[in-house]
């Protein structure tokens, strides 16, 4: 074996260095695809001896994996230290109480997991630490002078995901850093804010990834700003839109621009029509078409969609919401619009406790008066879309069955308790802040900056004497990066039809040398090369395996990924060796002093 030298310092690593031998390392690479595996890095990640499946979402690490994601970690610390945050470590273990104190430990639902000691006492596997993170500065700090402080930790999250899937894209265990800055005023905040986005930028541009910055829903806290690092593919999970203009947000955030007052003084008076057998936006456009004077389309009809929100108390309530009849609820945007509650389409037993909904022919107007709204006669609010504004007209239900009503004004004839967003957003769609229209495209989150405010500090008293020494509640700002995910989008990027091919700032290795042949001698200048490269400050696998077959070798190589490989083989009596790139596929034979120059230059 290699001696140990130096460790890693320009990659903040603190492993020494030393060969890793092949036939030692723990590692099993498969031929065939796991059968759960659905995406690329899954697939990968298993057959290349990278992770295990412990159970549905929940894997087990194994060496080549922990040294990729040291690695991710490494640069995610050294732009932390960079951005001014230290680093803690909480545990995954945590008591009700603070979680209880936020209102957390009933908001979450299912979506934690939830256990008991001996004693009977509640935790949970953490989901997230901000509780912890703000109960620790308030037991350390008490002064303004203490602050601006950021803190930061890397550690394991747990969600009761109910669909686990795409291996680390989507598991009830991953790894994230999470960040907290502390400031006793919004100025402050709004620096802590800047430099951890700053960092945010540096960190994925090291690590090679694509990003979009987009516009994030503040959810139930507020907050100023909340912001995702998007990476751009088509497995991800979230869509946004974009405009050449620059204007970017996901779906949740996006807001409608709201059309100008138009001037109803002109249309007549909303009238009632029959439409037998029209319970759909399409059967109703026809009918309209064929029995009043116009050309009518999906766009000019008012679809009320009936949902039911379960709060956190267990109440159900019934709300209705007016969209135009060409858009569809975008369930996300819902779940925004109406969170911490739960949304579902009504079920045909709301339907029966509520016989003044005619289902199928459902409108804000009746000629026996209003059926919708929150003084109505059913007290069921109603709500509409943005794009239902004064003045706009519209083919709607009569609240009849059978029957529907034309020349319908909003603002004339009805009104709604508020304004919400649930819509789908399309290709084409004004940006909100007037840059053009909006293309759609899928991304997966790798990070989220975000304004958290006062509502952790103010729930759990976290507060600071100021200059004048008045008691003045702390602001905070959150900060998350997904590790493991990221590391699974790296590999979902970086592979080929034969295996893995990490980019070098990842890689778990710098350098893999494979030894062929039956002699003595390939086995001996390979050994003097790796102990060449351990020399010179890299980390180097060597596969020393001495009863395998060449093909067997190349295939693992390929399939592990290391971006350099040297194969010391044929030419081995003339000192003569084999460099591979695996990025560009360029393969070249080269004396073996010249391919440690070359190597070690390209560090």
């Amino acid at each position: 074996m290699s001696r140990v030298s130096g460790a890693r310092k320009d990659a903040g690593l603190d492993w020494g260095i030393v060969v890793t031998r092949l036939s030692k390392l723990f590692v099993r690479t498969l031929r065939e695809d796991p059968a759960e595996a659905e995406v690329a890095s899954h697939k990968l990640l298993v057959r290349a001896g990278y992770i295990r499946r412990a159970a549905p979402g929940i894997f087990t690490w194994l060496p080549l994996g922990l040294r990729v994601k040291a690695r991710i970690e490494a640069i995610i610390r050294d732009e932390m230290t960079a951005a001014g945050a230290q680093e803690v470590h909480f545990p995954a273990l945590l008591p009700r109480d603070p979680y209880e104190q936020s209102g957390r430990w009933e908001s979450y639902g299912d979506g934690i997991f939830r256990l008991q000691d001996r004693k009977g006492a509640d935790y949970l596997l953490a989901p997230t630490h901000e509780e912890m993170f703000t109960l620790l500065v308030k037991d350390l700090y008490s002064s303004y002078k203490d602050l601006p402080l950021t803190i930061y930790q890397i550690q394991d999250k747990y969600r009761d995901e109910a669909r686990p899937r795409a291996g680390l894209l989507r598991g009830r265990e991953f790894t994230m850093k999470d960040a907290y800055s502390f400031d006793v005023s919004d100025a402050g905040l709004e620096e802590s804010y800047q430099a951890q986005r700053d960092a945010y930028e540096r960190i994925f541009q090291r690590l090679g990834l694509e990003y979009v910055i987009v516009n994030a829903d503040n959810g139930l806290m507020g907050g100023a700003r909340s912001e995702e690092f998007l990476h751009p593919t088509p497995v991800g999970e979230d869509t946004f839109v974009r405009s050449a203009g620059g204007y970017a947000a996901n779906v949740e955030a996006f807001t409608t621009a709201v059309p100008d007052a138009v001037d109803f003084s002109a249309v007549p008076e909303a009238t009632v029509f029959d439409s037998p057998d029209t319970p759909t936006i399409e059967t109703l456009v026809a009918h309209s078409n064929a029995v009043l004077d116009g050309e009518y389309t999906a766009a000019d009809t008012l679809k009320n969609v009936v949902l039911a929100l379960t709060h956190l108390d267990g109440t159900r309530e019934l709300v209705v919401v007016g969209i135009p009849g060409d858009r569809e609820v975008d369930e996300k945007r819902a779940e925004v619009a109406f969170a911490p509650a739960e949304v579902e389409t009504a079920t045909p037993e709301d339907f029966e406790r509520h016989p003044l909904l005619v289902k199928g022919y459902i409108g804000p107007w009746s000629p026996t008066g209003a059926v919708l709204g929150s003084e109505s006669a059913t007290g069921i609010r109603y709500l509409v879309d943005p794009r239902v504004s004064e003045g706009t007209v519209w083919i709607t239900g009569a609240n009849i069955d059978q029957k529907h009503a034309h020349s319908v004004v909003a603002g004339r004839d009805f009104a709604a308790d508020g304004v919400v967003e649930i819509a789908n957003v399309r290709a084409g769609d004004p940006a909100p802040d007037g840059s053009g229209p909006v293309e759609l495209a899928r991304g997966m989150e790798i990070g989220h900056v975000f304004q958290l405010g006062r509502f952790f500090a103010e729930t759990l008293g976290l507060k600071v004497l100021d200059e004048n020494g008045k008691l003045a509640t702390v602001t905070m700002g959150s900060y998350g990066i997904g590790v493991t995910r990221i590391l699974a989008i790296i590999a979902e990027l970086s592979n080929d039809d034969r295996g893995l091919i990490w980019p070098e700032a990842v890689a778990p290795f710098d350098v893999h040398v494979v030894a062929t042949g039956k002699g003595d001698e390939a086995f001996a200048l390979a050994e003097e090369l790796a102990g060449a490269l351990e020399g010179a400050r890299l980390d180097v696998l060597y596969d020393d395996r001495p009863k395998v077959s060449p093909g067997v070798k190349f295939g693992d190589a390929e399939l592990i990924g290391v971006p350099r490989l040297v194969v010391v083989g044929r030419g081995a009596a003339e000192r003569q060796v084999e460099l591979w790139d695996r990025r560009s596929g360029e393969r070249e034979v080269v004396p073996v002093e010249e391919a440690v120059a070359r190597l070690t230059a390209a560090r």
